[in-house]
């Protein structure tokens, strides 16, 4: 079995950043890494493109990553999707944004791209290819008695817009199909050209929810790229801003799955618990979010002794009232009778497409960023991933639930083992252009940041990759024989980004 060290090394162009390596290769290299992905040996953690390249970030058992890169002039290069159907969507997305035509690619309808955008489509000529965005078609399904529900794309609530198109005998759905892009603002296209300040404020926009994140990502990347370690309090004040921000997420989560099944009182107990932790991020950080204060090389805000003191007074909080919390979802009948195996995930699916987060770590999938690939500081904390293998909605619960009491002790080790001195370190811009790429673990799980910084400091190229690029189409076949009446409830279990995926 080739490793994919080996398969890069093996490269003619090859670029070392630890701890990731990149190579363009030749064709035949590309063919057996899509035979890796295909066969379960390898994970796909990204595919994007340019005008004339085309790219997959990998991950090999041994937990090694490292992107390939494939030129495709004119445009064509072999469908990694009909092989590996995670990539199936990239390649769309891809097609849309850069008229790369992947040659056998089972799926050719527009991704990000409505209809609207005026362009010349790559798949446009091909049979079965896109046509104007009214006459997008929705897959069937065949048999007696199926009927057809849409819902959305715009919703009764304050989610942002996508399109359900359900196929269901009785209240039983037998198909359920997903229509994005709705949301897709052309964040990497506004990156293209912008210094590095700029697109990190970009960055930290691709999902609000994920603000902290995708900042650490971004910085993470750059930093890759240009060599520099940031000073080391700035490292762990990082990792407590991401503590916190996974904290306030599950905080609302659980909450917001328990009052779709019409359990509020969780969900008002919890919202409180979401808002104490948005209060303590606001009075460390001056910001309920912590936008904008991971900047590349450090980060922009210090943490003085009141601000530590509201995320001490947090922590307490929340460990006296959670578990009482906790006791009263797991002794409330009627709402396991709407968690327990409703929305299933297979281990196999969960590994096929490489889910992150509480998705994967429900279904068996154990993999976690901050311990697989050990940045710091995690590598000087301790903390343990909690992994359950019954993939339903109640399983998706508890790995938040285990998470948000790990989180709590991550944040007190932080606290406690906070090093002093500055916040932010020098960037030194390279001659000639460089590239980076991080992976950073998010509430929901890894966000990929890949960039290459050409001449003057300039984002030549940025691709941000949520982990709902690979979750979405799992809501998909996990909602399958399930009744209409429990897609709320497994939706907000998974809870999609809309618009980190719409980029």
């Amino acid at each position: 079995m080739p490793a994919l060290a080996d398969l890069i090394e093996a490269a003619r162009q090859v670029e070392h950043h630890a701890p990731w390596r990149r190579a363009v290769v030749a064709p035949k290299a590309w063919d057996l890494a899509v035979e890796q992905l295909a066969h379960g040996r390898w994970s796909l953690l990204g595919l994007w493109g340019q005008p004339d390249r085309v790219h997959m970030a990998l991950l090999d058992e041994a937990r090694n990553v490292g992107v390939i890169s494939l030129d495709c002039r004119g445009g064509r290069y072999p469908s990694v999707g009909q092989q590996h159907p995670p990539a199936l969507r990239l390649e769309r997305a891809a097609a849309d944004l850069f008229g790369l035509a992947p040659q056998g690619l089972p799926d050719t309808r527009r991704w990000l791209d409505h209809g609207q955008w005026g362009v010349s489509h790559p798949l446009a000529a091909r049979p079965g290819g896109p046509a104007a965005a009214s006459s997008y078609r929705f897959l069937t399904a065949e048999g007696e008695s199926l009927h057809q529900i849409a819902v959305g794309p715009v919703h009764a609530g304050i989610i942002e817009p996508g399109h359900f198109r359900f196929t269901a005998g009785g209240e039983t759905v037998v198909r359920l199909e997903e229509r994005l892009g709705y949301v897709h603002k052309g964040i990497e296209g506004l990156m293209a050209g912008a210094p590095i300040d700029r697109a990190a404020k970009l960055a930290g926009r691709t999902s609000g929810d994920s603000t902290v994140a995708y900042s650490f990502a971004f910085a993470r990347a750059v930093e890759a790229a240009l060599g520099v370690t940031p000073p080391p309090r700035a490292i762990w004040l990082r990792a407590l801003m991401a503590e916190l921000e996974r904290l306030a997420n599950h905080l609302g989560d659980i909450g917001a799955i328990c009052n779709d099944a019409a359990f509020a009182l969780m969900h008002a107990h919890c919202g409180v618990l979401r808002e104490r932790a948005l209060r303590a991020a606001d009075a460390a950080f001056g910001h309920r979010l912590m936008r904008d204060r991971i900047v590349p090389g450090g980060v922009a805000s210090d943490l003085n002794d009141a601000g530590a003191n509201a995320i001490r007074s947090l922590v307490a909080e929340i460990r006296q009232r959670f578990p009482h919390l906790v006791e009263l979802y797991d002794n409330t009948a009627s709402l396991q009778d709407r968690t327990v195996a409703t929305g299933r995930l297979q281990v196999g699916l969960a590994r096929q497409y490489a889910a992150g987060g509480y998705v994967g770590r429900a279904s068996g999938r154990d993999f976690d960023a901050r311990r697989d690939l050990a940045y710091a500081p995690y590598d000087e904390l301790a903390f343990d991933v909690p992994v359950l293998q019954e993939g339903d909605v109640n399983a998706r619960v508890w790995v938040r639930v285990r998470e948000v009491e790990q989180s709590l002790s991550l944040v007190e080790q932080i606290l406690g083992r906070l090093p002093g001195g500055p916040i932010r370190g020098d960037i030194a811009l390279a001659d000639g252009p460089r590239e980076g790429m991080a992976l950073v673990e998010g509430f929901r799980g890894d966000i990929l940041a890949w960039l290459r910084i050409g001449e003057g400091g300039l984002i030549e190229r940025c691709h941000l990759r949520d982990p709902s690029w690979f979750q979405w189409p799992l809501l998909e076949a996990a909602i399958e024989g399930n009744i209409v009446a429990d897609f709320p409830i497994c939706n907000k279990s998974f809870n999609c980004s809309y618009s980190g995926h719409d980029l």
